[in-house]
């Protein structure tokens, strides 16, 4: 096993519970561009992924379709979805743990950075972090690997050294793509079972406990 040095947390499904605003912000895009009611399936998998790439693969969006949604999503997120999660059981102690066992700890989310910092602070999630990267509405890093490569760069963190925390396959690929093992979490919104194995994730935890297990 790699010695770890820096860990990087996702935050959607790893250290929250964002579903609620999540899918009501999809519902509210997708209407105002006339579209039928989603799925409870197709939204269960916008959960991860970036806004446009779900438009897109889930909804069989073209590019400029997918841009118009994104802007209808972030008009309703911005007011109330933002507001509309709460964080795993054990999350706070988790990160506590870790930052006083001398681990440095990042986030590294999909999520745009205007959003994902405000939830972290908001349930103390940022006095544990040395960094907190997250999409940019600009269009910057706008995959898991670069948020994952970025968050590096900011704790000065080798891939050798780094451990990616995630629940999703999007975590997992990410973290391949810079050489960086991953755990994944069963306490969030993969769709099955068959996703952990297709990810070939480091490591599968049911939660915390085995994470800590590990770390600690």
């Amino acid at each position: 096993m790699r010695r770890y040095k820096y860990i990087l947390f996702d935050l959607d499904g790893t250290l929250i519970y964002s579903h609620p605003g999540i899918f009501s912000c999809i519902r509210y895009a997708l209407n105002e561009l006339g579209m039928s009611e989603p799925k409870l399936e197709q939204l269960r998998k916008c959960i991860g992924p970036t806004l446009m790439y779900s438009f897109q693969n889930f909804f069989h969006l073209d590019e400029e379709t997918a841009r118009k949604a994104t802007v209808k999503y972030r008009e309703k997120y911005g007011v109330s979805g933002v507001l509309e999660n709460e964080p795993i059981d054990g999350a706070v102690a988790l990160l506590r743990d870790l930052k006083n066992a001398g681990y440095r700890l990042a986030m590294a989310t999909s999520k745009p950075s205007i959003y994902s910092d405000r939830i972290a602070e908001r349930f103390g999630f940022s006095e544990y972090f040395s960094a907190q990267v997250g999409s940019g509405i600009d269009g910057s890093l706008p995959t898991k690997a670069s948020v994952i490569e970025e968050a590096m760069r900011r704790l000065g963190a080798t891939a050798e050294e780094t451990l990616m925390v995630g629940d999703r396959k999007h975590d997992a690929e990410g973290a391949k793509e810079n050489g960086v093992d991953c755990a994944l979490l069963k306490v969030g919104y993969a769709e099955n079972e068959e996703e952990f194995v297709d990810a070939k994730p480091t490591y599968v935890f049911d939660g915390f406990e085995g994470l800590k297990e590990l770390l600690l």
